[in-house]
């Protein structure tokens, strides 16, 4: 046996030496993997972004629809009794493409909307005999402890956007996207419910604002006339993480001075979007 090949040489594994091992043995673990990709960014054979693609596509198939998904207390539904215009009112406000279907309550989920299917309807003679059930699409129903590989592949092979997340007790308990999955892999797509590029926080009711999570924390505290210590952190998101101690998941919430901020928007590496409530006087 040549010294290449003894199983003594001390020497450290070049890159490619790691890549012909892949090769020629048995697949290790996901983190001999990870520590294979993140080599090949340091010897710049992948970029940044490559980087972080690879390290969201092996992410989500340790992650579980509960982990990203939109809790009911923010999911916005459209009741079946509603009428066309009602129902046209709900969905030019909330900015929305898909909208759950909902009978008696929350858990009697009926179908999905998709706002587009609305237009025929509008340009149908007369909204007396408008029937939401003549237009809504079957809705799909996913535990919230499936894999988000798995729902990926489902969203792919039905063609479908949304699912309705429901608990083991068969109550529902949120709403996922294709888009939600997609953003654990590639990170935040801008959409239509996104802040604007050049608008970081925007008040949306008398007591309520949108912020986006890397709002430069003197710009905040000049906004909402505060003093947080920008020593330690330089964005209102790094100033909550810090209060939070920990990468807060969606819907979490806490009293930071004179607000409550609740995270609406974050993945397993950062926070995105805020929204901050002040106290009513």
């Amino acid at each position: 046996m040549s010294e290449d090949q003894s199983p003594l040489d001390p020497r450290p594994k070049s890159w490619i030496d790691k890549i012909a091992q892949v090769f020629s043995d048995e697949p290790t673990d996901t983190k001999s993997l990870l520590e294979l990709v993140r080599n090949a960014e340091q010897d710049r054979v992948l970029d940044a972004d490559a980087l972080s693609i690879i390290e969201g596509a092996l992410q989500v198939s340790n992650m579980q629809v509960r982990d990203i998904m939109i809790p009911r207390t923010q999911v916005v539904t459209v009741s079946s009794d509603h009428s066309l215009q009602e129902i046209i009112e709900l969905t030019s406000q909330a900015s929305h493409s898909r909208f759950p279907v909902v009978g008696e309550n929350v858990d009697s989920v009926v179908g999905i909307l998709l706002a587009k299917d609305l237009l025929p309807a509008t340009l149908s003679a007369g909204s007396a005999r408008f029937d939401i059930k003549d237009i809504i699409r079957p809705a799909t129903f996913v535990p919230e402890s499936k894999r988000l590989n798995v729902l990926l592949k489902e969203f792919r092979e039905t063609r479908q956007h949304m699912a309705v997340v429901i608990d083991e007790y068969g109550s529902v308990s949120g709403v996922v996207t294709i888009e939600d999955v997609l953003e654990q892999i590639v990170g935040e797509i801008e959409d239509e419910h996104d802040v604007d590029d050049d608008s970081v926080i925007k008040k949306f009711d008398e007591n309520n604002y949108i912020v986006k999570a890397l709002t430069p924390l003197d710009e905040f505290n000049e906004y909402f006339a505060t003093d947080f210590s920008d020593q330690d952190a330089a964005t209102i998101g790094g100033f909550v993480l810090q209060r939070f101690g920990h990468i807060p998941e969606r819907d979490e919430s806490a009293k930071i001075g004179p607000f409550t901020i609740t995270v609406l928007n974050a993945d397993s590496r950062q926070i995105k979007l805020l929204k901050v409530t002040t106290q009513s006087d």
